[in-house]
């Protein structure tokens, strides 16, 4: 299914970025892999912008506006904001879990469920403080979020029930499941590590050491290539580990204070969004070096996004700042 694009088009900020990107490829002859091909105001939004999710039945996209305590909620088709949803505190990680719309809590700790078709909150669950990342589980129908200095607790999102949990050693940030897989592969900065977990028993497995830099908050999953990458600011580069072996097998340098990173399977990229005010897309076929393809330019303090495979657009979520209006960039992969 493809996600309907309508609404608002580029704005005038966004008219500069694109006329800038496509002088800097007009002069190389080739197109850009990435075009801004629409803004999306998010009046009234304040502070730092977290996670975002999609509902793509619904042409949804759901943005965790942690500075401003709200949830908004974007009609694609119209290109609009559908609602501000109040009475959060703090939401950072979101999931879609189709019967669900899971919000972690970093100031209460907990996960509010919202009903995807009313967008009331339907409960509420207090997993422990600092509720972060969240992933939807499809095949075993759990939501994991990380929380706490060292936990992702295994939730049930049809009664809202705290299931199991494991335990990683350290705050965890971005962590991915495999598909073609039964593990969890979970970035622990605190600890300088990536812990494997294993979903069927929810036990630790492995620990990877991160070498030759540290803050490795973002992560992105090749299943296929069997390949993990891990986003690193300290110095900003992205490490590349083979998910057979557990070892580093290539490193690249990257924007600046990266904390969203995703892989492009039908194009073989990657796409790492930085707030120094870059996105990099670079070229990542399995068994040959990354290749950085454009440096497009955002905004500084434009960090987080999400690549929605189905219609081939990657969200930037761009916070207010100074004359800046907070806002979300839709570029189309191409």
């Amino acid at each position: 299914m493809r996600l309907s694009m309508s609404g608002s088009g580029v704005s005038s900020s966004g008219t500069l970025l694109l006329a800038a990107v496509t002088a800097l490829f007009g002069q190389t002859g080739t197109a850009p892999p990435l075009a801004l091909v629409q803004t999306i105001p998010l009046t009234g939004v304040n502070g730092r912008i977290d996670h975002l999710a999609v509902d793509v039945d619904r042409n949804r996209l759901f943005v965790a506006a942690l500075g401003n305590n709200t949830v908004e909620v974007i009609d694609l088709r119209q290109g609009t904001v559908l609602r501000s949803l109040a009475g959060f505190r703090e939401p950072q990680g979101i999931a879609n879990a189709v019967t669900a719309i899971a919000v972690a809590n970093g100031g209460s700790g907990a996960v509010d469920w919202i009903d995807p078709q009313s967008l009331e909150k339907a409960r509420t669950l207090v997993v422990g403080g600092d509720a972060d990342n969240v992933r939807y589980d499809a095949g075993a129908k759990r939501i994991y979020v990380g929380y706490g200095s060292g936990a992702i607790a295994a939730l049930d999102p049809a009664t809202g029930r705290k299931l199991a949990e494991a335990s990683v050693g350290g705050h965890p940030e971005s962590f991915q499941l495999e598909r073609t897989g039964g593990r969890m592969f979970v970035n622990v900065p605190d600890a300088g590590k990536i812990a494997v977990i294993d979903r069927a028993t929810l036990k630790l497995s492995a620990n990877w050491p991160v070498t030759g830099a540290s803050s490795n908050y973002p992560m992105a999953l090749d299943d296929e290539g069997h390949r993990l990458f891990v986003g690193c600011r300290r110095p900003a580069k992205v490490l590349i580990y083979d998910t057979q072996s557990g070892k580093i097998t290539s490193v690249a340098d990257i924007v600046g204070d990266t904390d969203d990173l995703f892989y492009d399977v039908a194009r073989a990229r990657l796409y790492v969004i930085g707030g120094e005010g870059f996105v990099d897309v670079f070229q990542a076929r399995s068994g040959a070096s990354l290749a950085r393809m454009a440096h497009l330019p955002t905004v500084a303090g434009a960090r987080t996004g999400l690549f929605v495979p189905e219609s081939q657009r990657l969200f930037v979520a761009v916070p207010r700042r100074g004359g800046q209006s907070a806002e979300i960039r839709v570029f189309e992969a191409r």
